[in-house]
């Protein structure tokens, strides 16, 4: 099962402006804001948690026709890390790992686009490790993994991969 045409994506939740938003950002993305139309998904993608699937193949139909999305994406990206790394949000052990892996996929990309932003994101990551308050231990270790690969230059070092996966047997 391949991904979805572009006139496949589930839309008709919108109003009708901001559909016809985003058919125009997934047939030709230089014709429309980008900015306004990942504002658009991402704070839809926030209201409803079953759309956030949708809104990834959404982003990636559209990253795929444009080439400098990133750009348009940083900030609605740093706003869905920063509300990943809430202490509700960490108290969930799939979300601490749905941010640590987004974390580990674009983290170094993001800090290149705006540092200022990922130092704050830390801020909030480490207080959440710190001050654990009904925190599992792997929601604990999860944390202080990323915290350590941020530290080496986004790069597992060799001692830090045996100590955070030394239970995975290859």
């Amino acid at each position: 099962m391949g991904e979805p045409s572009r006139e496949e994506y589930k839309i008709q939740s919108f109003d009708a402006e901001t559909q016809q938003l985003l058919k125009t950002a997934l047939k030709d993305p230089g014709a429309v804001d980008l900015d306004k139309v990942a504002n658009v998904i991402v704070d839809h993608s926030l209201q409803d948690c079953v759309f956030s699937k949708e809104a990834g193949r959404m982003c990636y139909a559209i990253i795929q026709v444009n080439n400098m999305p990133m750009m348009a994406l940083v900030n609605p990206v740093y706003d869905c890390l920063f509300r990943l790394a809430q202490p509700d949000s960490l108290s969930k052990e799939e979300e601490v790992d749905c941010l640590v892996l987004q974390l580990h996929r674009v983290g170094e990309q993001l800090e290149k686009m705006n540092g200022q932003r990922m130092d704050e994101l830390f801020v909030l990551i480490r207080d959440g490790f710190l001050l654990p308050t009904g925190l599992s231990s792997l929601a604990q270790l999860l944390l202080l993994e990323i915290i350590e690969f941020r530290a080496a230059g986004w790069k597992m070092t060799p001692a830090a991969h045996k100590y955070y996966y030394s239970e995975v047997s290859d």
